[in-house]
């Protein structure tokens, strides 16, 4: 049976061209959201369903893997198309100018989600870009100290190594527990690895392996009282919860929107401190470069201004569901979960269950089998899809909780977890 599936599955998962997913069974009626889904009082799983109905997966897939790569939903996925057909039509006049209005339009929507000013906001094309964008912005000088923990994701690391380590810049790498019990725990290993060279912190918000979230808030108090500087991968946090960047205190903060914001691919947004964008230089520079205003930092010349737009969309998005209720959904989609599991001798939880500690990403451990077993057997058999994490001992599937996924969804996946435990 389990074979007949995995045929099916993968035969159903690559129909279409280079594996396209056909979208021309969707009505227009399930693309747009009905009002009832406005009502932001209504906390019943129906809600979540409709919420589930609004986004397109291949057939037979259950997608938990959005810490990886997140999807458009089917309105953001319109409005970027009909961007694109407009630009297509008119270029010159969209390209240069056109859209001058609607981008500004896009750049408030994005600061008013994190409550912070529109000039405090660039629209970047991801992550690494950012990170790469703060690594080459100073000139640090040899024997200065820059603190990244060991869960740093590559792309945080890396322009720190290229852009300063190999000027002579110490990169200090801190090993944080997997399972801290509290945000204590975790301030004190930045606080110990402080020396008077330290010139900056660069942390995630949300650790790319198991999910475990850092005190953002508490670690750039503390830094910011020795004068040091904080800058902050925020790519599996931000879209996830409510986050309010002035409140977090930190310099700067990048985001990838294609995660849990669920924007176009290509797209990101990057915040930086109003007294603390001095510090930055453009990683590229054209006409306009004189521009004193954080636009500098996007001046490309020609971009894909679609996927800019369309970011607005994703935005709109989220607003009509209400960023407080994204937040609150994505606790209790973990607190489901870790119910499911926790009394389970053959399941282990890789993931700090504290809610200071961790959300919407979770990993867990099938005890006696390996992790890249575990998640193929979810793909081929049950057609789930899931990230293997094998360092730092984890050996566990990462879990993502994004608000299309149901409570039915995770019943299922437990299910599946439960048979392939034996």
């Amino acid at each position: 049976m389990k074979n007949l599936y995995r045929r099916n599955f993968v035969k159903q998962l690559f129909t279409g061209v280079a594996g396209t997913v056909l979208l021309s069974s969707y009505k227009p009626s399930d693309i747009d959201l009905p009002i009832e889904l406005l009502d932001k009082n209504d906390d019943s799983e129906a809600f979540w369903e409709n919420i589930k109905a609004q986004f397109k997966f291949a057939p037979n897939l259950r997608y938990f893997n959005n810490g990886s790569l997140g999807s458009c939903p089917i309105a953001v996925q319109k409005a970027t198309n009909e961007f694109r057909a407009t630009l297509d039509a008119f270029p010159s006049k969209y390209m240069w100018g056109g859209w001058y209005k609607e981008k500004e339009e896009v750049r408030q929507k994005v600061a008013d989600l994190f409550s912070v000013s529109n000039e405090e906001i660039a629209l970047t094309h991801n992550t690494t870009e950012g990170m790469n964008l703060i690594a080459r912005s100073f000139n640090l000088k040899e024997g200065d100290e820059i603190i990244l923990i060991d869960h740093e994701h590559k792309s945080s690391v890396i322009p720190f190594t290229v852009w300063q380590e190999e000027r002579g810049v110490k990169l200090v790498r801190p090993v944080i527990p997997i399972l801290p019990e509290t945000v204590e725990d975790i301030v004190k290993v930045y606080e110990d690895a402080i020396t008077p060279r330290t010139k900056i912190i660069s942390m995630c918000h949300a650790v790319n392996t198991n999910g475990m979230m850092l005190p953002v808030k508490e670690v750039s108090e503390m830094a910011h009282k020795k004068g040091i500087l904080v800058a902050v991968d925020g790519a599996q946090a931000a879209g996830m919860f409510d986050i309010d960047l002035k409140d977090l205190g930190c310099d700067f903060y990048t985001v990838s929107a294609h995660k849990w914001l669920f924007a176009p691919k290509g797209i990101a947004m990057f915040y930086a401190k109003k007294e603390s964008q001095h510090h930055l230089k453009p990683l590229i520079v054209a006409n306009g470069h004189t521009d004193k205003s954080i636009r500098r930092l996007e001046n490309y010349n020609t971009r894909n201004l679609p996927e800019l737009l369309g970011f607005g969309s994703a935005v709109d998005f989220i607003n009509s569901i209400g960023k407080e209720k994204v937040s609150k959904r994505s606790y209790e989609l973990k607190h489901y979960f870790r119910n499911k599991v926790k009394d389970n001798p053959k399941f282990k939880l890789k993931t700090p269950a504290h809610d200071d500690l961790s959300c919407a990403i979770q990993t867990l451990e099938v005890i006696g089998k390996n992790v890249r077993d575990v998640k193929n057997k979810l793909t081929d058999d049950y057609g789930v899809d899931t990230r293997p994490m094998s360092s730092y001992g984890l050996n566990g599937v990462r879990i993502s909780f994004a608000i299309f996924i149901t409570k039915k969804d995770i019943d299922y996946l437990v299910d599946a977890l439960e048979t392939i435990a034996g």
